[in-house]
């Protein structure tokens, strides 16, 4: 009887489906997997009613010409040089088929997004993951000396998160000029996983393709944006001009083997909500209405004895507590992410969590309510 190649029997279930289905199982209050709560935006559900019966043919592999232009005009870049895929997990593999492979290395940061590392070794690839620095006082912060310190011959590109899951870390223009130094200094391509790009708390994040835009892969996803993380409408935007020339038509040609194309009637749908929700200031109410559910939450967490950094974007935040462990909560009523699901080379840092805000008030209340409970018990 033949076997599984090594590669699929190294795989396992992701820990936020996970967490999930205990969640579901033990009746949790889930602020593990970070899906919102809320409804779409009425006018993206309105836009996709107006689609379906009317666009439900395959869309080119490179998406909808409407959706490209509409992310090129939001991202202020070309439109040609937009490629849709379904979702930022889907951009994010094709460009991982797409740039490395055996014998070359990929520089990440962790706490590591889980996808990183399973798309790197997939590809034929070697993960090199270099520690973000946490301290009490200072929370989250990039160590650039040991970032350049990781880089060796066989470095092939960076891949960075910012805003960052599952820190909230945003960093500064300054540190992002210092890594696009290194990436030409090495001759480096860099994925920027932008997908949190208008959930920020603060002064608007700096995108890498504003810094170097000649070597800059961007990833996006509508579902992050429009609270619709189900639709699996994402983006990669690729380096544009004469130093990408083909770039984005050969990236295409990756992303047709796949899944071909993202849903065309979603697709049409948000080429028609970006506009909207730029005009309308959907993301203002967006990033308003987390900032409150955000202090709710961090207020109350370190009520209960945890130590809280805070996020400076995305609807994440990280927290420490010396007596919690997120396989114990879950069975108490409430699910949360273990910190060490972000780490492959480096151990978490004891106690470590990441908790989502992107939940109601009611449900946010409801596990601290619960939290509370296990905290007077132990």
């Amino acid at each position: 009887m033949p076997e599984l190649l090594p590669r699929a029997r190294a795989s396992r279930e992701s820990v936020f489906a996970r967490m999930s289905r205990l969640a579901a199982h033990y009746g949790a209050v889930n602020l593990g997997q970070g899906f919102p709560a809320d409804s779409p935006p009425a006018f993206l559900l309105e836009a996709a009613r107006r689609a379906v019966g009317t666009l439900d043919q395959y869309s080119p592999p490179a998406g909808l010409p409407a959706l490209r232009d509409a992310i090129g005009v939001d991202l202020g870049v070309d439109g040609a040089d937009v490629i849709v895929t379904s979702g930022a997990t889907e951009a994010l593999n094709v460009l991982a088929l797409s740039l490395y492979g055996p014998g070359d290395e990929v520089l990440m940061l962790e706490p590591v997004f889980d996808v990183y590392v399973p798309q790197t070794l997939l590809a034929g690839a070697v993960p090199v993951t270099v520690p973000m620095q946490l301290s009490s006082a200072g929370g989250w912060s990039l160590d650039l000396e040991a970032l350049k310190a990781a880089v060796t011959p066989r470095t092939r590109a960076l891949l960075l998160n910012s805003p960052y899951n599952p820190t909230g870390t945003i960093f500064s223009r300054e540190e992002l000029a210092g890594i696009v130094t290194l990436a030409r200094k090495h001759d480096l391509w860099i994925i920027s996983d932008e997908v949190y790009d208008e959930l920020y708390f603060g002064e608007r994040p700096v995108s890498l393709r504003e810094l170097a835009p000649e070597r800059t892969f961007t990833v996006g996803s509508a579902g992050k944006r429009l609270e619709a993380t189900g639709w699996r409408v994402g983006w990669i935007a690729c380096p544009p001009g004469e130093a990408g020339a083909g770039v984005a038509a050969n990236i295409a040609g990756v992303r047709q083997q796949g899944s071909f194309c993202s849903p065309t009637p979603l697709q049409a749908a948000v080429a028609s909500a970006l506009p909207i929700a730029r005009a309308e200031g959907f993301y203002e109410g967006l990033r308003a209405e987390y900032s409150a559910r955000q202090t709710l939450l961090a207020d109350g967490l370190r009520g209960l004895g945890a130590t809280v950094f805070m996020p400076r974007g995305t609807y994440f935040l990280t927290a420490l507590h010396p007596d919690w462990s997120a396989e114990t909560l879950v069975e108490r009523g409430v699910a949360v992410i273990p910190g060490e699901a972000f780490y492959w080379q480096h151990p978490a840092p004891q106690g470590l969590l990441r908790v989502a805000f992107c939940k109601s008030r009611d449900e946010i209340a409801r596990a601290l309510e619960r939290l509370s409970a296990v905290t007077a018990a132990s």
